[in-house]
């Protein structure tokens, strides 16, 4: 796969969870150069690297890394950080390999971003305690219809932020969306490709690799976040944290935890299939190496 992509331009990688794109991210850079950008909302924070399959330290060494665990767990960061850090990446002149799993970046990247203003305090604390007490079904229920039809409703986070921009500026989600600047990657001007992984291929993997996480001190790397745990946080969402704080707390057994991560892994690859077959349609597609 690695020899078929262009040398001259920019590559973006998209796939789900444990279908080896940074290990083609890693093969594009020994053979042709560039630097890998990461591409996962999670992979940011430096409160994790086993349990959001961050690339290993060797691996970081073979080839020139950037936006990998250089997020505090407490700090905000939200696509427009992603896409500001990305664009400063460019601007060096580097040819980047874009690499992950979070659907939006890719779609702010390719087709641009509303300049939506910051959420205030006060209205976020409102919607979190809206959600805390009412669930997200009165959020869902007041944001109009265009935004209620563009989002993924089955996404609390996703919900809570259409409610946040529509109470913050008076406008809904997608008129903002509407509104979106011009792309700061144009898709017919970069190597894009979404790897096809099918599940009966991909959840072994996955079932495989969270063994190897654990294997490789995912359990310790968890109970390093217990004093700090706060599951309303962003960094709060990587796969298998929640359930191996549960553990640490006595809520269910080892056992219990590490089936219960495995199987919020195959369904957050199911969120991203998706995803990616519903926004990035036009991107080619190519089997799971």
């Amino acid at each position: 796969m690695a020899r078929e992509i262009s040398a001259e331009r920019p590559v973006l990688i998209a796939g789900p969870t444990a279908s080896g794109k940074s290990a083609l991210a890693l093969e594009i850079a020994a053979r042709q150069g560039g630097v890998i950008v990461n591409a996962d909302a999670l992979q940011v924070y430096d409160c994790w690297r086993l349990l959001t399959a961050r690339p290993s330290v060797a691996e970081e060494a073979a080839a020139p890394h950037r936006l990998y665990g250089h997020v505090g767990r407490d700090a905000p960061y939200s696509v427009g950080h992603w896409l500001r850090e990305v664009a400063q990446v460019i601007d060096t002149g580097a040819r980047p390999i874009i690499v992950g799993g979070t659907g939006l970046y890719f779609t702010a990247l390719t087709a641009g971003l509303a300049e939506i203003p910051a959420t205030p305090p006060e209205i976020r604390a409102e919607a979190d305690r809206i959600r805390a007490t009412q669930g997200v079904q009165p959020l869902l229920e007041a944001l109009d219809a265009e935004t209620r039809a563009r989002i993924d409703t089955r996404n609390p986070a996703r919900i809570q932020r259409a409610w946040e921009v529509l109470a913050a500026t008076g406008r809904g989600l997608a008129a903002w969306q509407d509104d979106t600047a011009p792309p700061l990657l144009a898709l017919d001007a970069v190597e894009a490709l979404v790897i096809d992984a099918p599940p009966d291929r991909l959840s072994p993997r996955i079932d495989a690799r969270f063994d190897a996480m654990m294997a490789a001190g995912a359990l310790d790397e968890a109970r390093a976040a217990l004093p700090h745990w706060e599951p309303g946080r962003p960094s709060a969402r990587a796969i298998g944290a929640p359930e191996l704080i549960a553990h640490l707390r006595g809520e269910m057994t080892l056992a219990e935890a590490v089936e219960a991560a495995k199987l919020a892994t195959r369904q957050y690859a199911k969120r991203q299939r998706t995803w990616f077959r519903n926004r990035l349609g036009l991107w080619p597609r190519r089997a799971m190496p």
